[in-house]
């Protein structure tokens, strides 16, 4: 039964990033395979951008697949990936009738070819989508991403296009995969694990976070707004006291 919830359309995060945790508990409580586990979190997938579509948020970062996840067994590496390209392309004409732009981030040069390719063509297809941007974190890790921005702005300074007395903070998140999105307001991680598990670093030193015991194949649109309507209670300081809060 859907419960009642009190959002603020004017004071909804920006973008979301959710770490999508618990597939694998999940088939294993239910004595099934693994790759059960992560067919069901597919729907889940489905559910949650229809969510963050409708109540208007601009941008939704799911973390899809670390660069950890490669040292899985094989099979079920194969598996995720064959699984990840056939359920995007499904869903795409969805993407473009509910106007929302698919992307990706992530070391690239791991993924297979096919779905290199196939994911290339799907985030072609909703190029022109001006809605919800969905942010697929695949073959992703923050110190992949850091180490490769670091390296960008070494050859940088190499080149003496770059004055290392000028680099800055916003430097660094010009050369993330993400400096084309605000950082994510909000957190959300499935399945009760209190960690970040390499995921966003940089761009979550302010972000608000929700951590669930949920697993991500029950997480439902009540449970996405159940994180929405904590996110709004909450007072973002970013190092100011609640007194210089209040008086902005």
């Amino acid at each position: 039964m859907s419960r009642n919830h009190n959002i603020d359309p004017k004071r909804l995060p920006r973008h979301v990033a959710i770490i999508m945790d618990g597939n694998g508990r999940w088939a294993r409580a239910r004595g099934l395979d693994r790759s059960e586990g992560h067919v069901e979190g597919v729907n889940t997938v489905r559910k949650i951008t229809e969510a963050a579509s409708e109540i208007g948020i601009k941008y939704l970062t799911l973390y899809t697949f670390s660069t950890e996840n490669w040292n899985r067994p094989q099979e079920e590496v194969d598996a995720l990936m064959n699984l990840i390209v056939i359920a995007i392309e499904r869903e795409t004409a969805d993407l473009i009738k509910n106007n929302v732009r698919l992307t990706m981030i992530g070391d690239f040069g791991r993924m297979p070819d096919f779905a290199r390719r196939r994911l290339s063509k799907c985030m072609d297809d909703t190029a022109q989508c001006t809605g919800l941007t969905l942010v697929l974190a695949l073959s992703y890790s923050s110190r992949w991403e850091i180490t490769e921005a670091v390296r960008n702005i070494a050859a940088k300074v190499q080149a003496g296009s770059l004055d290392p007395d000028d680099i800055t903070d916003d430097t660094i998140s010009r050369n993330l995969s993400t400096a084309d999105m605000p950082d994510p307001d909000l957190l959300i991680r499935t399945g009760g694990d209190m960690r970040v598990s390499n995921f966003l670093l940089w761009q979550i030193a302010y972000s608000e976070i929700y951590v669930t015991s949920t697993y991500w194949p029950d997480f439902t649109k009540d449970d996405f707004l159940d994180a929405l309507e904590q996110f709004q209670s909450r007072e973002r300081r970013f190092g100011l006291t609640s007194d210089q809060v209040q008086q902005q």
